[in-house]
């Protein structure tokens, strides 16, 4: 109908339209703004929602009560010199309760497949004449501003004074020679319907294509790699360039996160970056409502939304970042959440969310829970691999250095047994050096058991802790006698200790304490030379823990080794070639106790011949 002002020669014809809702009507505000331009007695009624309002903006619009009869029916006349045309219907009840039953959001852009109208489309004059003299009147009700406008189309037209008997025969007398009989009338509606339907078909055809460009994309990005952090960045920035978000976050979140960090974004121009930023879940009822439904969650428009405006969270959010329209969509794998989908519009007016745009990232949510799910199977089966090859090296240290600090010290005992109960003449300080070789030997071989049953209880959990309030400088006294009654001992490096005298009380296993200082400094002697030095410190590091470090300037450890001298049987030299004796268990067994306390230990050192520093904490006892 609008196509006939547009294509009239006629000027200044009267068009009348009201639509029930404000959105109807923007799907058409561009075509009114050209019809503007032939005519300034055009007049647009809508339920005011948004930005509706009565006001003057290329043609007159006309804000009617939601309450007012209006609402329930659709308009358009048109009335020209020559021609007239008037529609008035409204949607039958079949239709209303059908429609009841679905969400209005899923209508999206089939919503005229969906409903179903009643009521008159006619070129009769009169008819049209009576119905613009309603709406004028109506019009002018809301609009008292108009009334001298209104009385000039009036006027013109004739309307409200329209009679049968003076009503001439104006169908030989067309505009444009436009032919308004009835048939030809209906003949171009079909036409245009079906050409319409045709376009409606290319669209949806289009829409579909690429929403399988888009997953297709998706898909080989998770083929192409097993690294979760190139699939999400990948599948942010292709949805939010297909939907034409203002913002599109990605990020990883479980059912029992309180936060999440923000990690992978889309953003359009002009629009304030999120990416790095910590995302409250916990006071989130959009996240709250996920969880409980494990359904995505839309917005059309945060203003008006109850549970933005009913939360004060979301609302410093959706202040805060310009969010107008917001869509939340989880990521899940067998009903587990993985993470979330956000897509933000920040523009105005609010966006439509159509049924194919939710569709469209519901898919996309299933192929990156897929991929998550892929590159964390992965990852497991690395962990393993890795797992293996540490119990297989562990497999073959444990027999080569049981092995070689079994049968060294056992050779050398049976050898002196055998030449003492060989030798009966052999002189008395010959037998002494004899007996001393084998109870040194046989002191090795216990050490050797006894580390083996103590990782072995440790690692277990078969230790029980006794834990009382211990002075380090205590402690420490008692691991350095053990070191100077060790018989057979060479002379050691110099020791010095810096131990504050103010240090507070500590919480721990005073004989496990003890066996962790020993086994550091013996360590520290092993590797260091006689003329070096070891120094034993302990400061008060924070409130709560207290660090003991010992220091050494002996062979140094190069630093891509300085977590794994604390595995089981390391040996820096290898299992056969070392010129220190040990079993490589000392410092996994302090790892062990220090972790049983809840305190931490690890090494620094600046590399070969540079000395090394073991550090580890322990609890201090509360109001010490």
């Amino acid at each position: 109908m609008e196509d006939q002002v547009l294509a009239a020669t006629l000027e200044q014809p009267l068009i009348i339209a009201s639509f029930q809702r404000e959105r109807f009507y923007r799907q058409e505000a561009h075509r009114y703004q050209r019809l503007a331009e032939k005519s300034n007695q055009i007049y647009v009624l809508s339920a005011p929602e948004t930005e509706f309002a009565n006001s003057f903006d290329y043609y007159e619009k006309v804000a009617f009560e939601p309450d007012d009869a209006l609402s329930q029916e659709w308009h358009l006349v048109v009335v020209a010199e020559n021609y007239a045309t008037c529609l008035v219907c409204r949607e039958s009840l079949g239709s209303i309760t059908k429609n009841q039953q679905i969400p209005e959001i899923s209508l999206g852009l089939d919503m005229d497949t969906a409903r179903r109208f009643e009521g008159i489309w006619t070129s009769e004059r009169g008819v049209s004449l009576k119905a613009a003299d309603l709406l004028l009147e109506r019009i002018l009700a809301y609009r008292p501003d108009l009334a001298a406008k209104i009385e000039r189309v009036k006027r013109q037209f004739a309307i409200g004074e329209f009679s049968h008997n003076a009503g001439e025969n104006l169908t030989s007398e067309y505009a444009c020679g436009i032919d308004t009989n009835p048939f030809v009338q209906r003949l171009v509606t079909y036409l245009q319907a079906s050409q319409y339907k045709l376009l409606k078909a290319y669209r949806t055809l289009a829409t579909q294509a690429r929403k399988e460009r888009l997953v297709n994309s998706i898909s080989t990005a998770i083929r192409r790699s097993l690294d979760p952090h190139e699939v999400l960045q990948v599948a942010a920035e292709e949805l939010g360039q297909h939907l034409g978000a203002c913002r599109c976050l990605i990020y990883r979140a479980q059912a029992t996160d309180s936060q999440a960090v923000i990690e992978h974004e889309f953003l359009n121009r002009g629009v304030v970056s999120l990416c790095g930023q910590t995302w409250e879940l916990e006071h989130n009822p959009l996240f709250r409502q996920i969880l409980q439904d494990t359904d995505g969650v839309c917005i059309a428009d945060t203003i008006s939304d109850y549970r933005v405006t009913n939360s004060p969270a979301l609302s410093a959010i959706v202040k805060q970042f310009g969010i107008r329209s917001w869509l939340m969509e989880p990521v899940l794998y067998q009903g587990r959440l993985l993470g979330i989908i956000e897509l933000h519009y920040c523009y105005f007016p609010a966006h439509d969310w159509q049924s194919g745009e939710l569709d469209l990232v519901k898919a996309i949510a299933t192929q990156i829970g897929a991929a998550l799910i892929q590159a964390e199977s992965f990852a497991n089966l690395e962990e393993l691999n890795q797992q293996l090859e540490a119990l297989d090296r562990t497999r073959s240290n444990l027999i080569a250095i049981t092995g070689h600090e079994l049968r060294t010290p056992l050779s050398t005992i049976q050898v002196c047994l055998e030449s003492l109960a060989s030798e009966p003449d052999m002189p008395f300080e010959l037998q002494q050096v004899m007996l001393n070789t084998a109870l040194s030997d046989s002191e090795r071989m216990r050490k050797l058991v006894q580390d083996f049953l103590t990782l072995s209880n440790l690692e277990s959990g078969r230790v029980e802790w006794h834990p009382e309030s211990l002075t380090v400088q205590e402690c420490v006294d008692l691991a350095l006698s053990r070191l100077r009654t060790r018989p057979g001992q060479e002379k050691p490096p110099q020791i010095k200790t810096d131990i504050s005298q103010s240090l507070p009380l500590v919480k721990a296993d005073g004989d496990w304490l003890v066996e962790v200082l020993a086994k550091l400094i013996d360590n520290a002697c092993k590797f260091t030379p006689s003329q070096g030095e070891i120094v034993i410190k302990a400061t008060n590091g924070n409130a709560q823990m207290v660090e003991v470090t010992i220091a050494d300037t002996g062979r140094g450890i190069e630093p891509n080794r300085l977590e794994i001298v604390f595995d089981r049987f390391y040996q820096e030299e290898g299992a056969l070639r070392r010129t220190a004796g040990g079993t490589g268990l000392g410092l996994a067994i302090c790892r062990q106790i220090v972790n049983g306390w809840g305190g931490k230990i690890w090494a620094e050192s600046k590399g070969k011949d540079q000395g090394s520093q073991f550090h580890f904490t322990i609890p201090v006892v509360q109001g010490s």
